[in-house]
């Protein structure tokens, strides 16, 4: 299994308890669909390794109390530290037509109703406040905040994203 094959699930924070038991920090907006999981891959040494979960449950928002077959002592659990988290893209839960995750637009054409063609989506920033869409047109990066007054249909069938910004917002990258 490759991280292109796998999203991001989130990343183990801390050490629960001296049995073994950590906290994942998962970045999702449902983390209750994640109560069942029987595994997930550690991103250990730059290599995905599977590792089977006896038990989790949600300790607040977004902290997920796991203990995994194999990792009894507090020792076990600190080589975990840091170590992001993955699982296989085929346990993403089915979005609406009008939803989408931001793996599956990279490469999409960006169009703007009045600027016209704006160029291919490289890339989504959602380390700001506010993410961007990262945009690769004849070499020069264009940035477009993904919002709902600017975002107007993602049309996954022709991997194609129109988007309606303010006057001169393109100009300014180009």
């Amino acid at each position: 299994m490759t991280k292109e094959e796998c999203f991001y699930l989130g990343r183990i924070v801390s050490k629960f308890s001296f049995k073994g038991e950590v906290l994942i920090k998962l970045d999702t907006d449902e983390p209750e669909s994640y109560l069942e999981m029987e595994s997930v891959f550690v991103d250990y040494d730059n290599n995905l390794v599977p590792y089977f979960i006896e038990r989790s449950n949600l300790q607040k928002s977004n902290l997920l109390r796991v203990k995994f077959e194999d990792v009894e002592s507090e020792e076990d659990a600190d080589d975990l530290m840091k170590c992001d988290v993955y699982l296989p893209l085929n346990l993403l839960p089915e979005l609406n037509d009008d939803q989408f995750y931001f793996h599956e637009v990279i490469g999409f054409t960006v169009e703007d109703l009045n600027y016209g063609t704006v160029g291919t989506l490289t890339g989504i920033n959602d380390t700001t406040s506010q993410a961007l869409f990262e945009i690769e047109k004849n070499g020069k990066q264009v940035l477009i905040p993904m919002n709902e007054q600017f975002l107007q249909k993602v049309d996954k069938k022709n991997k194609t994203i129109f988007v309606k910004t303010p006057e001169g917002l393109i100009d300014l990258y180009l």
